[in-house]
């Protein structure tokens, strides 16, 4: 039996990267998977490239920074699945600068995705999970949440605050039957990387044990550990997926 086989999974940010790749393996493992995200043309092109693979795949147009499209979305899903199992906070989006040139508008666009729209997302479908008494819920630091990087006090600010937010609920939600985990990647090989000067990529993988830059396979692994029953004992870890990088 596939180890997904009958659960509904919400991936946000699903479109591409390294939620597309979650979206791929929670489908290979028998999931219903929804797409969350705002760019509807690669989610479509996603869910046409993944067909051969399963026909149980939707997407819904959301944005996570507002409480009003989450809650919209899940009502949908809760009317045609009856249920939400698993929730995979992955979107996430960086806006970075020195601190001292750091605009108000770049530290509100990174928290307001990253933070409050991990807060949206969990708000809305944690209710869903405690009346089934059953949930897995995965959140998307970094290893930057962990140790911090020049050039990202939002950012840092946000993943560093969802290793926060990750224990509260692992506490608050664990006797209702709910996992709630955080995954912290390292450097992985997605279309953000693309804009980075091959010296810095040279640079990234001298620094990593490895010597490597991840896959995004290398991070939906986890998530797909940390929400199966392999993982049901775990609650409110953080498992860094990083080749090393902070040894």
């Amino acid at each position: 039996m596939k180890r997904l086989e009958n659960k509904i999974a919400v991936i946000t940010g699903g479109a591409q990267g390294i939620g597309k790749a979650a979206v791929k393996k929670f489908a290979q493992e028998g999931a219903t998977v929804v797409i969350w995200d705002v760019n509807e043309e690669k989610a479509n092109a996603a869910i046409k490239e993944l067909k051969g693979i399963s026909e149980k795949i939707e997407f819904q147009k959301v944005n996570v920074t507002s409480l009003v499209s989450v809650t919209d979305a899940v009502n949908k899903i809760v009317e045609k699945h009856k249920r939400i199992d698993i929730l995979i906070n992955n979107a996430g989006i960086t806006r970075d600068a020195s601190f001292l040139k750091m605009t108000e508008e770049q530290w509100k666009q990174v928290i307001d995705v990253n933070l409050t729209g991990v807060f949206n997302c969990t708000k809305a479908i944690a209710p869903i999970m405690v009346e089934n008494k059953f949930g897995r819920i995965v959140n998307t630091s970094s290893v930057v949440g962990l140790y911090g990087n020049f050039g990202q006090t939002n950012y840092v600010a946000s993943k560093s605050g969802i290793i926060g937010m990750t224990k509260v609920w692992a506490r608050e939600l664990g006797r209702k039957g709910i996992n709630v985990n955080a995954v912290a990647p390292g450097f992985i090989a997605t279309e953000m990387v693309d804009t980075v000067p091959e010296k810095i990529i040279e640079m990234l993988k001298e620094k990593t044990p490895l010597g490597k830059l991840g896959d995004p396979e290398d991070i939906a692994n986890a998530y797909l550990f940390l929400v199966s029953d392999e993982a049901k004992y775990i609650t409110g870890i953080v498992l860094s997926v990083d080749g090393g990088l902070v040894l």
